[in-house]
């Protein structure tokens, strides 16, 4: 369980989190460039006394997860586009991870939104110790097929744990038979997709998103030195080039890449191109009833 001080961190990286998501999603519209929403949203979350647990990521149509706009990215959004703005603040390494999706300029996909949205509250009306996480799948697989889409069955909630984002247990969006509980103390993200294709991902393009990998020896001195001050910035949250004030940070990642020092996260895509669209709450499970970290 959390103490009262761990908890308050987690309750304010989940409201910092979803305002940051409001700026974000309000901010998507036709001609916008992706880069200044996610560095307004990332700039919200610094200047409100966190620190970004991820870079924002702003999935587009059949990419379900895992973009966030390069240095010097000058794409827009346009006419037709469903963005899945997803967010994560963390204070002290509590995180609140929270997610919506917006529709630009069109009402095409309106009801696919509201099905994702559908799925993510009926979850969060019986979540708590003692659930199955099947159950959960259930719920979400139910929700969405109702709405005559297809839940993604091949990507899931997560459990949060200090300084981790995916840490132990899968939260499923099918029934996947997993009878595991979820237990008290629990940090718990769940993130219905839903789509009009297949109801799978598979792994495209490079996102522009990266991890720390566990460092070996570094002969080059510049090199050891920019690895040190990413590892002691991000530790084992993901980031961006973006954030790397070094100027020769690509460079430098590029080569980090090479020598296995950071892996790159892929994109996340619709098999059939099917259009995705995405709701996410952080939930804490505590022992007198479960908290939602992440409402406005």
């Amino acid at each position: 369980m959390l103490t009262p001080d761990e908890l308050e961190a987690l309750k304010k990286a989940g409201a910092i989190a979803a305002q940051a998501l409001r700026i974000g999603m309000d901010m998507v519209s036709e001609n916008v460039k992706l880069y200044d929403v996610a560095e307004e949203v990332e700039s919200y979350i610094r200047k409100n006394g966190a620190k970004p647990a991820f870079p924002c990521n702003l999935s587009i149509n059949e990419v379900a997860a895992h973009y966030t706009p390069s240095v010097g990215d000058r794409s827009r959004f346009e006419i037709g586009d469903v963005v899945k703005v997803d967010v994560g603040a963390h204070i002290d390494g509590w995180v609140g991870d929270t997610a919506g999706t917006v529709e630009v300029g069109t009402r095409s996909f309106r009801k696919m939104i509201e099905s994702s949205v559908k799925a993510r509250d009926a979850v969060m009306e019986f979540i708590g110790a003692g659930v199955p996480v099947n159950e959960i799948g259930t719920a979400v697989d139910a929700t969405i097929r109702q709405d005559g889409f297809r839940p993604i069955a091949n990507l899931t909630g997560h459990e949060i744990k200090k300084f981790n984002l995916h840490s132990g247990l899968s939260i499923p969006n099918v029934n996947d038979s997993n009878r595991t509980q979820i237990k008290p103390g629990m940090i718990i993200a769940v993130e219905p997709f839903a789509t009009n294709g297949q109801g799978m991902i598979k792994t495209a393009r490079p996102g522009n998103i990266y991890k720390i990998a566990p460092e070996r020896p570094i002969a080059d001195r510049e090199l050891k030195s920019f690895y040190d001050d990413i590892s002691n910035e991000f530790v084992s949250f993901p980031f961006c080039e973006r954030w790397c004030p070094q100027p020769k940070a690509g460079q430098m990642l590029n080569k980090l890449l090479r020598h296995g020092l950071v892996t790159m996260y892929a994109q996340l895509a619709e098999v059939k191109k099917g259009c995705v669209t995405q709701s996410e709450h952080t939930v804490y499970v505590g022992g007198n009833g479960t908290v939602i970290t992440t409402l406005l």
